[in-house]
């Protein structure tokens, strides 16, 4: 791992990713992209009467900047601050696209009920533009070693690219990559047989053998999030990696935007990874 992105808004949930990218950082001797978007559209910037009004908000952010990189957790690490003029979500992508990062991390406090339906969250869009993993913070992160996480994905063919991406991020971490299938009575049910016929043709694909079978957990739940949060919850996971389309469509594995709900109802950090 040699890069980081990082968006900032300045706000206690993306200090916690920076607290965590830092750690991350630390360990594996990588650089921090720290990247903040002005509050500003494109059509703002072009009708200014002044264009000092935007160098204004721009001097506003690298003083805020100035501050933040003073952090006694942030001696000795490398880290760089870049500022977009306005918020274009697929920049961030395109930020990591250029800087060749290995993973994007950000703050996040979940959404609920209507406020989620209504206002959304700047991390789903993140997320939906991705190419590169997303890691999810929600809270402060007192431990940063993830000793076990949770990898859900429905083991169809199209998945495995995204399993093959997880499991690669999870050898860095040093995280040891338990496999869910959630088998719900409205989404496909299959019998146990059913199941295991599948994982194991996908295992057989993703693999080349079928060693892995034994880290499959099969949870029977009301719906796919539920089977993921409260296996992830009772089998005391650290993290929590889910499959994405991405920017293809909605936000899904399965049937339903599920990766996008499960990373804003945990409160365990979630990682995604692009089918």
């Amino acid at each position: 791992m040699k890069k980081i992105i990082v968006p900032i808004d300045f706000s206690k949930h993306s200090e916690y990713a920076l607290e965590t990218a830092t750690v991350l950082a630390k360990k594996h001797n990588a650089e921090i992209i720290a990247l903040h978007m002005l509050e500003l559209s494109s059509a703002f910037i072009s009708s200014a009467p002044d264009p000092n009004i935007t160098l204004f908000y721009v001097k506003i952010a690298e003083n805020k900047f100035k501050k933040l990189l003073n952090k006694d957790y942030l001696k000795d690490i490398i880290i760089t601050p870049i500022i977009k003029h306005y918020k274009v979500f697929s920049e961030v992508n395109d930020v990591a696209e250029n800087q060749n990062a290995d993973l994007i991390i950000m703050g996040s406090h979940g959404t609920s009920g209507l406020k989620e339906v209504f206002i959304g969250s700047n991390t789903e869009k993140v997320i939906r533009h991705s190419s590169i993993p997303v890691l999810v913070i929600k809270e402060s992160p007192i431990l940063t070693n993830f000793d076990n996480a949770v990898f859900a994905c429905d083991f169809s063919e199209k998945t495995v690219k995204s399993y093959n991406d997880a499991k690669e991020i999870f050898n860095i971490l040093e995280t040891r990559m338990h496999l869910v299938y959630v088998n719900t009575p409205n989404s496909g049910f299959k019998s146990s047989s059913e199941m295991e016929i599948k994982v194991a043709v996908f295992l057989n694909k993703a693999e080349g053998n079928l060693d892995k079978l034994k880290d499959v957990n099969y949870v029977s739940d009301y719906s796919i999030e539920e089977g993921i949060l409260n296996f992830s919850n009772r089998f005391g996971a650290d993290l929590i990696g889910v499959a994405t389309n991405g920017r293809k469509g909605t936000l899904h594995f399965f049937e339903g935007s599920i990766s996008e709900d499960v990373a804003n109802h945990s409160s365990l950090p979630v990682i995604s990874f692009k089918i």
